[in-house]
């Protein structure tokens, strides 16, 4: 059965406003205007409705993908953002060399959700890391030790709080509240974690995590990217759809 089973617009349409509204940092209405000169009347709730829908299932969908090989070394730390006026957390890790990991929204940092997050983090990668450096949070030794404890994580993984090891994920941080700026707040939690999901999705292609499943015929990049995620939905066209 398709994805798209009595929706009003193509697959590729609505796919293709979901990574825009996750890749761009843009706001619904802003994203609805730049439709609406390209010929194609869309309302900007319905747009929401579909990255509600579709922005985690393209995520879930690839994320075998981009967790296939890390570093053994990784950066682990938390940011917040706000979600019906209260300070939720983010919790995010990066390998040495930048690549995404892993995330998970919790309501917050306390040893529970940050053991939650490590083992979240640890399940399905193929290469454990031998190290993580956090910072000086009493919560994530703790969370360590347990994991430790339980067999959840092995006992030679060593723990470190340097502080200057984690500015590039702190720089991460930067660029994915850009994506979130235009959002002003979320209502629920659902609806972070739904959108979340695609803005680390589209920071992934980014960062060229990616680069290695291309497997169709056209150029990396933009392309390939488009190619991938239709792929994923049973579109296979390799063209940016026309206006």
């Amino acid at each position: 059965m398709s994805d798209f089973k009595w929706r009003h617009f193509d697959g590729e349409f609505i796919l293709q406003c979901v990574r825009w509204y996750c890749k761009y940092g843009i706001s619904y209405r802003d994203l609805a205007e730049m439709m609406a000169e390209r010929g194609i009347e869309v309302n900007h709730s319905t747009i929401y409705r579909w990255v509600q829908k579709y922005a985690p299932e393209m995520e879930k969908r690839m994320r075998w993908y981009w967790r296939q090989s890390f570093d053994s070394s990784w950066r682990v730390d938390e940011t917040c953002i706000k979600v019906k006026g209260q300070l939720k957390y983010i919790f995010r890790a990066i390998d040495r060399q930048g690549r995404t990991v892993d995330f998970y929204l919790s309501h917050s940092r306390n040893t529970a959700m940050a053991k939650k997050f490590l083992c979240k983090a640890l399940n399905g990668v193929n290469d454990p890391p031998s190290k993580i450096n956090t910072d000086k949070h009493k919560a994530y030794g703790r969370a360590i030790s347990m994991m430790k404890e339980s067999g959840k994580c092995e006992n030679e993984l060593e723990h470190s709080q340097v502080k200057y090891l984690n500015n590039r994920l702190e720089s991460d941080h930067g660029k994915l509240k850009l994506l979130l700026n235009p959002v002003r707040g979320f209502k629920t939690m659902k609806t972070a974690f739904a959108t979340l999901r695609g803005f680390e999705l589209m920071r992934i292609f980014r960062k060229g995590q990616l680069k290695s499943w291309h497997t169709c015929s056209c150029s990396p990049g933009t392309q390939a990217e488009i190619c991938l995620i239709n792929k994923q939905f049973g579109i296979y066209t390799q063209h940016i759809p026309a206006f």
